[in-house]
């Protein structure tokens, strides 16, 4: 049987995962779902994140059976996104492609469970799909206000900028430290529905204790790895007491919400 290995996040895989089953705590999108190819996972296990607008959450599921990885999810209510080993040891299946489907798994079978399956799931037989570098300038005033697909995008220079991020709100592995890499102005990310324990929430109140404003859309109104759809339509769900005190709101558009972090008047 293949090795199962755990992750916290796509965007931190070694050598570890080459040829072994995966079970990342990362959101099923296509840059996870990417990262985790390009990484030589043999098969993969992502948080669906509450599925979200444009079923993003499991946009991975049909990108990787096109290469021919066995890919599922699981459900954001089973277990904490942001935590391979939570979803290991509690998660439940939500959603299969048609390589993990062949294996047997199914929804609500234990991840546990499925990722034992996976292990007999043929190999990919081509390489993982490219993925164009998701990071945009979505306003120029200062402070600038970048946009970014996947925290796995950041730059030491994003350090003082607003940042949108597609990430979902979730600590990896509950550990304050992962954050935000960066001392931002403000940053935005992805609700992820929430989910198992509030595990999409959890980088708010960390990032207040830092004096930063934080927020998130909710995973319905904006795609999950998507900054531009973030920025386009997505509604706040959460904000910390920060970004409360400079005026932001839940109900706000990402625009409203970052012209107030950065203490503009909302146009």
């Amino acid at each position: 049987m293949r090795a199962i290995v755990t992750a916290e996040s796509v965007t931190e895989l070694g050598a570890e995962v080459r040829g072994a089953v995966l079970v990342a705590g990362s959101h099923g999108g296509r840059i996870a779902g990417t990262y985790a190819a390009q990484a030589g996972a043999h098969a993969v296990i992502l948080n669906d994140a509450g599925v979200g607008k444009d079923g993003a959450g499991i946009a991975a599921l049909a990108e990787l059976e096109a290469i021919g990885m066995a890919a599922a999810t699981a459900a954001h209510s089973s277990a904490r996104i942001g935590d391979g080993a939570d979803m290991l040891a509690r998660g439940r299946i939500s959603h299969a492609n048609a390589w993990a489907a062949g294996c047997g798994v199914a929804p609500g079978m234990p991840v546990r469970d499925a990722a034992v399956r996976l292990s007999a799931a043929p190999a990919p037989h081509a390489a993982p799909p490219a993925y164009t570098e998701g990071r945009a300038l979505l306003a120029a005033d200062a402070p600038e206000v970048w946009g970014l697909d996947s925290l796995g995008l950041l730059r030491d220079e994003d350090a003082g900028r607003i940042l949108v991020i597609g990430s979902h709100g979730a600590l990896q592995g509950g550990r304050p430290e992962s954050a935000l890499p960066v001392a931002a102005r403000a940053a935005v990310f992805n609700d992820a529905g929430i989910g198992a324990d509030g595990a999409g929430l959890t980088r708010l109140p960390v990032l207040a204790a830092r004096g930063m404003p934080a927020a998130t859309v909710d995973c319905m109104s904006a795609r999950i790895g998507d900054c531009r759809s973030m920025w386009a339509t997505g509604v706040i769900s959460a904000v910390n007491a920060v970004a409360q005190d400079a005026g932001a709101r839940r109900g706000q558009s990402v625009p409203d919400c970052v012209a107030r972090c950065a203490g503009r008047r909302a146009g």
